[in-house]
């Protein structure tokens, strides 16, 4: 069952937006402050979080930063009656998954939390059971919560290997990838990669394959 956190602070529409996600079979938390919204996103795990902006306490916005920054394998709606350009920019330049106006429809509202959770859990986004999170709008990777330090160079290299964890690449593969086809040199430059990428990881899941290239190792997770 999905959790999800609903920051809502009309009664109405709290009320009749939880009996629809509850009979969906969502394991809905409500809250009509953004503080305690934070609250309940800092002592439970949610897959997604709906947020209207204008709301007592700290705003949507403030909640849905948080949730970037601490929480990223949380997707997030953002639920509002504003409908202006800038608010809804400002929502995806906070990595908002979607924006909708409000009034909704119950069941177009459904229908979008499902698409997003089924494209969240079949992608790169997901956290796995150590807590591992690839951000691919962000560049970046997480480990329970905490960004990994990497670079660039490096945050490519280990998201090509994470997306295809059954393939090996060979080093000439891993440089198109990562420098396209600007990179003149020695391609073992990419070993220097996995050397450094390897000490930032927090536990070993890039296997290398002798004589061919490298993998990202499943089994470790």
């Amino acid at each position: 069952m999905k959790k999800v956190l609903f920051l809502e602070d009309e009664p109405t529409i709290r009320e009749v937006l939880t009996e629809y996600m509850t009979m969906s079979d969502y394991d809905v938390k409500c809250t009509e402050r953004g503080d305690a919204a934070i609250e309940l996103l800092n002592k439970e795990k949610f897959d997604m979080a709906v947020l209207d902006i204008c709301v007592p306490g700290v705003d949507g916005f403030e909640v849905l930063r948080h949730i970037h920054e601490k929480y990223p394998a949380t997707a997030v709606i953002m639920l509002t009656a504003l409908e202006d350009e800038r608010t809804q920019v400002r929502a995806f330049n906070l990595y908002a998954d979607d924006y909708i106006v409000k009034p909704v429809s119950p069941i177009i509202l459904l229908k979008r939390m499902e698409t997003i959770l089924r494209r969240v859990s079949g992608g790169m986004g997901n956290e796995n059971k150590d807590g591992l999170v690839l951000c691919e709008e962000a560049y970046c990777v997480f480990y329970q919560g905490e960004k990994l330090p990497l670079t660039l160079s490096e945050y490519l290299l280990f998201q090509t290997l994470y997306r295809e964890p059954n393939r090996v690449f060979t080093r000439e593969q891993l440089i198109l990838r990562i420098f396209n086809e600007d990179y003149i040199g020695n391609d073992r430059i990419i070993d220097a990669h996995v050397k450094n990428l390897r000490k930032k990881l927090p536990f070993s899941c890039i296997r290398t394959i002798i004589g061919v290239g490298y993998q990202f190792d499943t089994h470790t997770l």
